[in-house]
């Protein structure tokens, strides 16, 4: 895990824990200054504990359980008389009971020594943050889109296109089908999976969009580092909407093949949606990446080919003019 992304995460946790803590002294001084029975059951339940310990410690041997459950049956019989003053005076039985972020770590991220799943959740969350600030998701979206640069059946095409994709965008959940965006360079393939991004992340759905070097060079790096952590993976696996940028641009070698298709076919598997962006058409994709991870991207993702003039080119010559 990175050293910042774990750090960072830390800080979330113990400022959570930090805002519970100090929400509930607030609550009891309320309490204290309104209800000055409770303060007073409080203060006796807090002088419970040191009765336990001269029970256990005075026993010398001798059977103190009965005397431990009366403990226990008087404190909760306090505790009670405490949640109906509560009630009675307009408050909810629970108002004094922590409210940290994570019941099961109380905001620690910890377990009895191992992650708790809320500390998990977060540090993937920050990393998917952290992964998108470099795309850039926020310069491209469907307004931003233009047809004006397409022609003929182009056009025709290209609306069909942009139409489907909105409604993708639109509707979109983890059960969404898969895409395939492919065509020449600089037709608008990174503009409409940029725009279908921002539209998911909106709706409150985890979206990883990167280069697909980007992300195998991160695989890499884990799989060899001394830890062999399979986060990276687990977590391109795992998230709501994975795009994969330029694929194709990458060095080849067994194990970037390997890592793609274990992508792949794990999210398929899992019925995850995958978005892939690549300047192959089917018979490249084929001949780089062979029958395994062709066959389950042109069968079973929704093909869209993207035609026309590179729109780059067109808006240099434009401006030359």
């Amino acid at each position: 895990m990175d050293s910042e992304i774990f750090d960072k995460a830390h800080a979330i946790l113990s400022q959570r824990r930090a805002k519970a803590i100090a929400e509930n002294d607030r609550r009891i001084a309320e309490i204290n200054e309104k209800i000055p029975e409770i303060k007073e059951i409080n203060d006796a339940l807090y002088n419970t504990g040191k009765e336990l310990i001269r029970i256990i410690s005075e026993a010398k041997g001798a059977d103190v359980s009965e005397k431990i459950e009366q403990v226990k049956r008087n404190n909760l019989g306090a505790q009670e008389v405490a949640e109906q003053l509560l009630s009675a005076n307009g408050y909810p039985s629970d108002y004094l009971a922590m409210n940290y972020s994570c019941p099961k770590c109380g905001d620690t991220g910890y377990i009895n020594g191992i992650f708790c799943d809320c500390f998990n959740r977060l540090t993937a969350k920050l990393t998917t943050e952290a992964l998108n600030q470099k795309a850039q998701l926020s310069l491209s979206s469907f307004n931003t889109f233009s047809l004006d640069f397409y022609k003929g059946g182009d056009y025709a095409a290209m609306e069909r296109i942009l139409s489907f994709t909105k409604n993708y965008a639109a509707q979109f959940s983890r059960n969404s089908e898969s895409i395939l965006i492919f065509g020449n360079t600089g037709l608008g393939k990174t503009h409409i999976s940029l725009a279908i991004a921002n539209e998911v992340l909106k709706k409150g759905y985890s979206v990883i969009y990167d280069s697909t070097m980007n992300i195998l060079r991160d695989i890499e790096k884990e799989h060899f580092s001394h830890e062999k952590s399979t986060e990276m993976l687990d977590l391109v696996c795992d998230v709501d909407l994975l795009i994969l940028d330029d694929l194709g641009t990458e060095f080849e070698s067994k194990f970037y093949n390997s890592a793609i298709y274990n992508i792949i076919n794990s999210r398929l598997v899992k019925n995850l949606p995958t978005i892939i962006n690549t300047n192959l058409d089917f018979s490249a994709i084929s001949a780089r990446y062979g029958g395994k991870i062709a066959s389950r991207i042109i069968t079973i993702y929704n093909c869209l080919e993207f035609k026309g003039d590179d729109i780059r080119l067109q808006k240099k010559q434009k401006s030359m003019q």
